[in-house]
């Protein structure tokens, strides 16, 4: 058997691999819903939030600390009135604080 071994980009993997078009749409999907939330977030925030995976009708943020976690979480019941006021189906947004390499000791 003789393999061509070619390089191919990123864009070209995706659309040639259902899964991997699939991954795309959803992180697409998700950093789109990240930015129509961009006006709710207070602009300070705003660096320590980034779009996470989407599970069915559960989105996941994740954050850069529990403090920027104890202000989202009070933003959560008008982030997923907005999110679904423009088509989403979002029944809850996750939080997930994650640890970075320096802040684990």
């Amino acid at each position: 058997m003789i393999r061509n071994h070619r390089a191919v980009t990123v864009l070209q993997a995706t659309q040639e691999s259902p899964t991997l078009a699939r991954l795309a749409d959803m992180a697409m999907e998700s950093s789109a819903r990240l930015k129509s939330l961009e006006t709710l977030i207070p602009r300070a925030l705003r660096p320590a939030i980034k779009a996470g995976p989407i599970d069915g009708p559960v989105w996941c943020l994740l954050l850069d600390n529990n403090a920027v976690a104890a202000k989202v979480r009070q933003l959560l019941p008008a982030m997923e009135a907005h999110l679904r006021s423009k088509g989403w189906e979002v029944n809850s947004i996750r939080l997930k604080v994650q640890m970075t390499p320096t802040a684990i000791r």
